[in-house]
């Protein structure tokens, strides 16, 4: 997994940390995540690394954290929206008690059912409940349906960035106070502190905005206490308190 040079810096699978050195990068994941990563962990993240579209998998290190992190809070109801091959919806399926659940949402299926083949010979694919399509009308369903209030332990966001604020005003309803909500790719590639005229990928771009508007708004928030970790590409982590 060795970066090809400056150029290549950050761009290749699970490659996804905004620490300075690469070699630093490459230390933590050689030293402290890979010896530790699940076999079925593994075999998700190599398969993922063919897909035209790896840079949106959860990095190694990342999953490492969140599988950590739901056993220390003995999560056992949660919520992952904008799946992809379901990495991180590994590491959560392993970190839950049997029977454990995790509603998972996304807009394409087929991702999904690139990394369920590898989730069933774990045998998790119970504690999945998968949902293709827009999570915003199923949140507002849950939302009126009454009986989801404060019921998650545990929510995961890794989805359309222009749509943060917009989930974050529902789930915030659906998180138990003193769970936590955690925003993936919060210092998105480093370019929150870009010039302006700085060449970023269109796409980095187009986002940016929003990710700005979203960590300042969560800072804002009285709901909530929050923390914002360099793991990744910066996951902020959110716990309601009222």
């Amino acid at each position: 997994m060795a970066s090809n040079g400056e150029n290549g810096r950050h761009q290749e699978v699970g490659h996804k940390s905004l620490l300075q050195s690469d070699a630093l990068y490459q230390y933590i994941l050689e030293t402290s995540v890979y010896p530790r990563e699940p076999e079925a962990m593994k075999e998700l993240r190599e398969i993922t690394a063919k897909h035209p579209w790896n840079l949106m998998t959860t990095s190694a290190d990342e999953g490492q954290f969140l599988n950590m992190l739901l056993k220390l809070i003995n999560a056992k109801n949660t919520m992952e929206i904008g799946v992809f091959t379901g990495y991180s919806l590994l590491a959560t399926a392993m970190a839950l008690p049997d029977d454990g659940k995790i509603l998972a949402m996304d807009i394409n299926r087929d991702n999904y059912e690139i990394g369920l083949p590898v989730i069933e010979k774990a045998g998790l694919a119970h504690k999945i409940e998968f949902r293709e399509g827009p999570a915003l009308p199923v949140l507002d369903q849950m939302i009126e349906d009454g009986k989801y209030h404060g019921s998650y332990d545990f929510i995961f966001v890794d989805a359309d960035k222009d749509n943060y604020l917009n989930y974050h005003k529902r789930l915030i309803d659906l998180v138990k106070v003193g769970g936590l909500i955690g925003y993936d790719n919060t210092l998105w590639n480093g370019s929150v502190v870009a010039p302006p005229d700085a060449p970023l990928r269109k796409y980095v771009r187009y986002y940016r905005d929003f990710v700005l508007e979203l960590n300042k708004a969560l800072a804002a928030d009285p709901r909530i206490e929050i923390c914002q970790l360099p793991v990744g590409d910066g996951i902020t982590l959110c716990r309601r308190i009222s």
